[in-house]
């Protein structure tokens, strides 16, 4: 090519950049139009409901619907019979497991192979790292926990709720799905027609945000502050505040001052109390119907991270605004207005900076989900998306890959009187396990196929991507903490069966799997019934490499920023980039949806519903409404990187380049010191030489409470204990 032809095809890419520029306006007024229009038919398909004798079928051929899109518009037109969904219920898994899961018919023992105990050199002792350690300012451990996990303790200016102990209770055996025979095992081979994880090609819309502390009465907008009148803090006085002075406002943070907490003390749970401030009449508000990518039909209640959707009463089809709580990007901690409007910008800003496309939307899990979706390769095996697994599969992911692990160990497990409360805490964790995760159709393992296998094969299937379903017998000897999940009844869900010659069955990914067989201390004796192994791929590989240059951005400008409120508002921000990744990992579990409504005293509820509570005019209820199509619903990663979070907190390599130089983990520590796992952290009875780099995964001491300590017997108690020990360390500072 020419200079005169490279300067005309300049020319020529300049006229094609105008009529993208112009043909996106065009897509955006169209989308801004079909929002509208699908607004207004969800409204009347809501409407339609409070017909006696109208059907689901034919509102759905009516409304171009499915009758399925109808139901979640207008739960009361379900056509499921009453008796069927009473069954379904009763076969929900508790906590953990909501998916009614898929059970093969009843078979004689199963065939099993008994996996070859595995052997690594022993470890070696652990030296510190050379590199200036970057310390992550204290935070919860269980802060932004996923689904399964209890919660950290209650702010100062909420009502105080009871917290279940963790300690072990009462409970049986819960048995687990496995892979059946026959022609139905081909749909656990198999993926959903028509559904794949695409990249989009939009860009989102920012919504206008303010961030309002409800106790102060101050709100940012923009690079003002303005003090507002809430009256009684109701949503309906708070939005007329709100918008009166920033018109337009389509999202309203709370900083502090939780106003659905308000007369808490008049409700028998939390919960009730949230959903009837959610639900406070309003002449000039009513609940949202909801359109568009980023918003949703009606309230979520929450205890306290509630969201509330309202659209003027007087005309209901238009815009939205949205009622969120701060707490679901990060926890204020006191920080005033200013501060966590300031730590969105350098949130935003951050993200820019490896997202030219990078929007804030309502949500962390929704901001992960899209920031993810923009990584989807453009080239390669990969690059016409990831396509959803089987609706099958992902009902056998729900039911078999649990979470965090979260274990209080009681006496004589351990010491009546600890000698000190020492805990670790695995800095931004999840990113660590983010490199490898399982791609397309899995490959179905029975016992007689894993035992076919060589030994370098069996350990290179436990070493890839994959799910077993295994029968373990702790070996006699064992003196240490239990390796791998076994499913109970009850509000637990998993326990963590440590008591010699225990046989249990259960599911676990292949690192757990592995690590039961080649730990240093005791090989575990584990029998193959079947498993699922996919390819090695990297779909969030890129995704996690992006959020842990903007976190690790973030968590130095909070060390080195010359001014205080910058430095606070640069580790809020790091702190919100977790969540992300947190929420944003636990979004592709994609658990069956949950579809809340209120229905006026005195008329029938739909079937199966779970109230939530009433006031003197509605009753606000919820219930499961299965799996939507989501194109982004991948349980497959979610339960790979939670697996592996699992084994590293017993076991994890310190590595410079492909040399192991260390160990850490529960399993690095004497038997009888583990106190306490909560889902990427450790209490222990005594410190551990640990080595602290500040990368993602490593241990970070964060607390140390001196000796002699009472052994808590409840969650309660030990964040209390954990409150105190990380206020002495902060006092006496580290030598980590």
């Amino acid at each position: 090519m020419d200079r005169k032809s490279y300067t005309a095809e300049l020319a020529s890419l300049r006229e094609l950049r105008t009529e993208i520029t112009a043909a996106e306006k065009t897509v955006a007024a169209a989308q801004k139009e079909l929002d509208k229009l699908t607004a207004q038919r969800a409204r009347r398909v809501a409407g339609l409901a409070g017909y006696e004798a109208a059907k689901a079928d034919a509102v759905a051929k009516a409304s171009g619907l499915s009758v399925g899109d109808v139901v979640r518009i207008a739960p009361l037109l379900d056509p499921t019979p009453a008796a069927v969904r009473a069954a379904k219920a009763d076969d929900q898994a508790p906590a953990a497991v909501p998916a009614p899961a898929p059970v093969a018919a009843p078979v004689a023992e199963p065939a099993v192979a008994v996996a070859p105990a595995l052997t690594r050199p022993d470890p070696v002792v652990e030296q510190p790292a050379p590199a200036a350690p970057v310390t992550e300012a204290p935070t919860e451990v269980e802060d932004q926990a996923v689904v399964e996990q209890p919660g950290p303790a209650a702010p100062a200016a909420a009502p105080v709720v009871p917290t279940a102990p963790v300690a072990p209770v009462a409970s049986g055996p819960r048995e687990l799905p496995t892979l059946p025979e026959g022609p139905a095992s081909a749909r656990f081979e198999a993926v959903t027609t028509g559904l794949v994880s695409k990249r989009p090609n939009f860009t989102q819309q920012a919504r206008a945000t303010v961030f309002l502390d409800a106790a102060a009465g101050m709100l940012a907008v923009r690079d003002q502050i303005v003090r507002v009148d809430l009256g009684a803090r109701t949503p309906g006085e708070i939005l007329d505040a709100v918008l009166a002075t920033a018109p337009g406002t389509e999202r309203i943070y709370i900083t502090a001052g939780a106003p659905w907490h308000d007369g808490a003390e008049r409700y028998s749970t939390l919960k009730d109390a949230v959903a009837a401030w959610l639900n406070t009449p309003s002449e000039r508000w009513t609940t949202a119907v909801g359109s568009g990518r980023d918003k949703l039909a009606g309230h979520f209640v929450h205890q306290r991270q509630p969201v509330g959707r309202y659209a003027p009463a007087s005309a209901p089809d238009s815009g939205s605004t949205e009622i969120r709580s701060m707490g679901e990007w990060f926890d204020a901690d006191g920080a005033d207005v200013v501060t966590c409007r300031q730590a969105f910008t350098l949130l935003w800003q951050a993200l820019r900076r490896h997202w030219d496309d990078a929007v804030l939307m309502g949500s962390p899990s929704q901001t992960g989900r899209d920031l993810w979706s923009r990584t989807i390769p453009t080239t390669g095996k990969w690059a016409g998306g990831y396509p959803v697994l089987s609706e099958e599969l992902r009902g056998l992911l729900h039911a078999t890959g649990g979470q965090g692990r979260t274990e209080l160990f009681l006496p004589p497990r351990v010491p009546e009187q600890l000698p000190a409360l020492v805990e670790y805490d695995r800095t931004f964790a999840y990113a660590k396990h983010l490199w490898k995760s399982p791609v397309g159709v899995p490959r179905r393992i029975t016992a007689a196929a894993f035992a076919a296998m060589t030994e370098a094969e069996q350990v290179k299937a436990l070493m890839s991507c994959s799910h077993w379903n295994v029968r373990v017998t702790v070996p006699q000897g064992w003196n240490h903490v239990g390796l791998l999940p076994a499913p109970v009844t009850g509000d637990r869900a998993w326990v963590y069966p440590a008591t010699p010659g225990t046989t249990f069955t259960t599911w676990a990914g292949g690192a757990e799997v592995h690590l039961a067989l080649s730990n240093h201390l005791m090989p575990w004796k584990v029998e193959i019934l079947g498993g699922l192994l996919w390819e090695d791929g990297k779909p969030l590989d890129e995704w996690g490499k992006r959020l842990k240059a903007a976190w690790a951005d973030l968590t130095n400008l909070s060390k080195l920023h010359g001014d205080e409120r910058q430095r606070t508002a640069a580790y809020l921000a790091s702190r919100a980039v977790r969540s992300v990744l947190l929420f944003g990992l636990g979004g592709f579990a994609q658990r069956p949806r949950l579809v809340s409504g209120t229905t006026p005293i005195g008329e029938a509820l739909p079937a199966g519903v779970e109230i939530l509570g009433q006031d003197d005019q509605v009753i606000t209820w919820q219930r499961q409404a299965g799996f939507s199509r989501d194109p982004y619903a991948h349980p497959e990663w979610a339960a790979y990187v939670w697996s592996g979070a699992r084994a590293a907190l017993l076991d994890m390599k310190y590595r410079q380049g492909k040399e192991v130089i260390g160990y850490a983990g529960a399993l690095h520590a004497k038997p009888g010191t583990v106190v306490y796992f909560g889902t990427d952290g450790i209490a222990l009875t005594e410190r551990q030489p640990w080595p602290y780099r500040g990368e993602p995964g490593d241990y970070l001491l964060k607390g140390h409470l001196t000796g002699p300590v009472e052994h808590p017997t409840s969650q309660e108690q030990y964040l209390k204990l954990r409150g105190l020990g990380r206020a002495e360390l902060a006092q006496k500072g580290t030598d980590q």
